[in-house]
């Protein structure tokens, strides 16, 4: 197994193109302000969480196990690992 930087805290299920979000499955707490970092195969880009949804509601910060919406600055695929840095 790859040394990975930063602390993994979730994967990537979905992508929505047309309005740049990603959705992520988390295994540890996340908030706006946060850098992470997010990695695949043929992704690789590190951004600032800027703006989280959870059911459509705007929020500030996310528990672990819960599914959030989150605009990326990039494109994301399914199965790309979020590690916060």
């Amino acid at each position: 197994k790859k040394r990975r930087e930063g602390n993994v805290i979730g994967v990537v299920t979905h992508y929505f193109p047309k309005v740049n979000a990603g959705v992520i499955k988390l295994k540890a707490p996340l908030a706006a302000g946060d850098t992470i970092k997010i990695k695949g195969h043929t992704t690789d880009f590190t951004q600032l969480v800027a703006s989280m949804q959870l059911d459509h509601e705007v929020i500030t910060s996310a528990k672990k196990g819960q599914e959030i919406g989150l605009l990326v600055s990039s494109r994301v695929r399914q199965h790309d690992v979020v590690t916060k840095l």
